[in-house]
């Protein structure tokens, strides 16, 4: 997992704020992601975790161009696609696709099994005659844990689990390289959550497929993630390996976070320590100066009030974002 598949360098998404009736002019703005870098290698899950609102979703539509940037550079696959447009990244695609979060709203009503795994082949000119173009359909349902007599369903005729096994087998269809996973088994119950999760990580096994898991269940993200990234009001505050960011968390954000992850052990969990942390999340159209984190980390001080930290490596894959780690 050397190569390099993605890189993300300080990457921004303000939306505007606009305000009168007659001469609209901009009085603001929502600093919806403000600064994160990462990197994805071919073959790594990068889990994404954070609040509501902090901004994972909208990252992930920015590498996509489905969103537009602000400001940044994102380079896929050694390509700098920061500055394409539509038809630039129509042929990048293929190489690139994403998984929803709502296994309901992502597929169409209207549309069989067998025409949505199909259309994205119909789009790219890559479905062939009607045989092969069935025998496609076939195996990428089989891929996925589906039946192949089940392709000229609705998705209506399927359970929640089974609808997001068809936005996955989609997903497939084009042979990609990265696939962005937005939230993709929040909307299912607890006890099909770890079937489809399993199902992503027997993808990647068979496939070499690279994810960006995007996430608010940190029991999820540790299932099927390389490393992790933390993202707290528009910016990332810490990377780690898994195991090191569960064992060793830097930040006080990341600790509070895994300190709310209920043990089912009713002693273990009576004997955890509590880190935690008071308020509500700071409005991303005025964020506070300084770190983001400081007017509810019970570990502050005057320099966190004033000047904001820096994403720093730390050496063994960890970096963290704190003034309380700046001289380690």
């Amino acid at each position: 997992m050397s190569q390099q598949l993605l890189q993300v360098r300080d990457l921004k998404v303000h939306f505007p704020i606009s305000a009168g009736t007659l001469l609209r002019k901009q009085v603001g703005a929502v600093r919806a992601v403000d600064g994160v870098s990462f990197s994805l290698a071919r073959g790594e899950t990068l889990g994404l975790v954070g609040e509501s609102g902090c901004g994972k979703s909208t990252t992930g539509l920015a590498i996509l161009k489905m969103q537009a940037l602000t400001s940044g550079r994102i380079e896929f696959e050694g390509q700098d696609i920061t500055s394409y447009d539509r038809k630039q990244m129509q042929p990048l695609r293929r190489r690139i696709q994403m998984v929803y979060q709502d296994p309901y709203g992502s597929l169409n009503p209207r549309m069989t099994v067998r025409d949505i795994i199909g259309e994205p082949l119909v789009v790219h000119g890559l479905a062939g005659d009607r045989e092969a173009y069935e025998e496609r359909i076939a195996t990428l349902m089989r891929t996925v844990g589906l039946l192949p007599d089940m392709a000229g369903r609705y998705p209506h005729q399927f359970s929640g689990g089974q609808r997001q096994r068809i936005g996955i087998a989609r997903a497939l269809a084009l042979e990609p390289s990265l696939i962005i996973c937005d939230e993709p088994v929040s909307a299912l119950d607890v006890s099909i959550q770890a079937q489809v999760v399993n199902v992503f990580v027997e993808l990647q096994e068979r496939l070499g497929l690279a994810y960006l898991f995007i996430a608010h269940d940190l029991a999820v993200v540790r299932h099927v993630s390389h490393r992790i990234a933390v993202m707290y009001l528009g910016r990332i505050v810490e990377i780690a390996p898994r195991d090191a960011l569960y064992t060793s968390p830097l930040h006080p954000y990341t600790q509070a976070l895994l300190a709310a992850v209920p043990v089912a052990d009713p002693e273990v969990e009576a004997a955890r320590p509590r880190a935690i942390i008071s308020g509500e999340v700071p409005s991303a159209t005025n964020p506070p100066p300084g770190c983001r984190f400081h007017t509810r980390c019970p570990q502050a001080f005057a320099r966190c009030r004033t000047q904001s930290p820096e994403l720093r490596d730390l050496g063994g894959g960890q970096a963290v974002a704190c003034h309380l780690h700046d001289t380690l």
